[in-house]
């Protein structure tokens, strides 16, 4: 008869292995415990060190001003491991974060040389006194802020004693501080591009608008009254819109309301020539989109591809749901363009024609990115499609972007 079991010999050896693996699985467990979920010391350092980057990053992105500079010296005092640190701009002390903050008023003369050549300096051990014996601030290294060639300030990191560890740190983290500094300066640029992009696009089309609009209306006057008072409310309205001092940005809902009205004063001055096609995704509606990025797509569709048709057109706009973007499509059916003046007019070089595109290709490709940029397809007398996409929730729009334009 042959029965189940293990002999004893190996009964005892698999005891002992379980009881090794056991005793192997807590240690491990303790020792995750201990590390608080990394795997080792070096792990949770390198993560620490990423952390305060991250934190310190923030606010330099603002630009060097006062509340920046003290929310982000927090951070830099924990990785340079100092006893103080402090941020100089030109000409007044930013922040003092740390021990011996009596030594405030003398951060601007510890600066002075850094700020005016350029160069890291080391005060030595015992060169800086103090009547406080507990106080540490003994030494320091300052280093200086650069954005675009140009000193803008000096991060200076004290303690008891210099060391090369301390400068070498300290010449790093102000490199890397003042890449942080530049592309808040960048971000400047970008803004202040987007706004003079956006009032050369009101001044662009407010001639050939009110004109029209206006001989439109007045041609209603006498016969019909009351088609003429609600056609001067839609311009009103249209050019509230247009001329507003709101933010640089605004709900797809907004843009798509004062294209209707658009359209509801040139379908006044074309009449039957001119038919429209609305075919809107409810869900794009609340999406932002920069202010005046579709009018202008419309207009030129209008002015350049229907007005000079012979029988009877139409446009068609769209804005499709995509998932995590939305699609804003202008279609035409009527002459047409040549693509090489396109081309042309969205690399600036437009004579006057296709009003608008270069303007809001450029706005696009500044917010979202070069592949957020028109898709346009034409050709003599095919008609002219116009299209972009713009991201669902853009993390831009959210933290500052939508500034304000005046």
């Amino acid at each position: 008869m042959v029965s189940g079991g293990l002999h004893p010999p190996t009964a005892v050896v698999v005891l002992v292995a379980a009881i090794l693996i056991a005793a192997g699985w807590m240690l491990w467990r303790r020792h995750r415990e201990r590390t608080h979920g990394f795997l080792s010391d070096v792990d949770r350092a390198t993560y620490e060190t990423l952390h305060t980057v991250s934190l310190a990053a923030k606010p330099l992105r603002e630009g060097l001003t006062e509340d920046g500079a003290t929310r982000a010296a927090r951070h830099l005092l924990d990785m340079l491991h100092a006893s103080a640190v402090a941020v100089q701009g030109v000409p007044r002390t930013l922040a003092w974060v740390g021990a011996g903050e009596h030594h405030r008023e003398e951060v601007r003369e510890h600066t002075a040389s850094v700020i005016r050549d350029g160069q890291t300096v080391v005060i030595p051990t015992g060169r800086l006194s103090c009547d406080d014996l507990e106080c540490p601030i003994r030494s320091a290294v300052v280093a200086p802020l650069v954005v675009d060639d140009l000193v803008v300030g000096a991060l200076a990191a004290y303690a008891p004693e210099s060391s090369a560890g301390l400068a070498r740190a300290t010449e790093e983290i102000a490199g890397w501080a003042s890449s942080q500094l530049q592309l808040a300066e960048l971000g400047r640029e970008r803004t202040r591009a987007m706004e003079a992009e956006l009032r050369a696009l009101r001044a662009q089309i407010s001639p050939h608008f009110v004109y029209n609009s206006l001989a439109a209306i007045a041609s209603f006057v006498r016969t019909d009254p009351e088609r003429a008072r609600e056609l001067l409310l839609e311009f009103a309205d249209f050019t509230r819109y247009a001329l507003r001092t709101g933010g640089a940005f605004t709900t797809l809902s907004e843009e798509l309301r004062n294209v209707e009205r658009y359209l509801v004063l040139e379908q006044a001055r074309f009449g039957d020539r001119l038919s429209v096609s609305l075919l809107i995704a409810p869900e794009v509606l609340p999406v932002q989109v920069p202010y005046l990025a579709v009018q202008p797509l419309v207009e030129n569709a209008v002015r350049h591809g229907l007005a000079g048709k012979t029988t009877p057109g139409t446009l068609t706009l769209e804005a499709r749901d995509l998932g995590a973007e939305a699609e804003i499509v202008i279609e035409d059916d009527g002459v047409g363009a040549d693509p090489e003046r396109v081309r042309a007019a969205l690399d600036g070089g437009a004579d006057g024609e296709n009003v608008g595109l270069g303007n809001v290709d450029a706005r696009l490709r500044q917010v979202y990115g070069d592949e957020y940029g028109l898709v346009i397809e034409t050709a003599p007398g095919a008609g002219t499609k116009v299209s972009f996409r713009v991201p669902k929730f853009a993390p831009s729009l959210h933290q500052g972007g939508a500034s304000v334009v005046r």
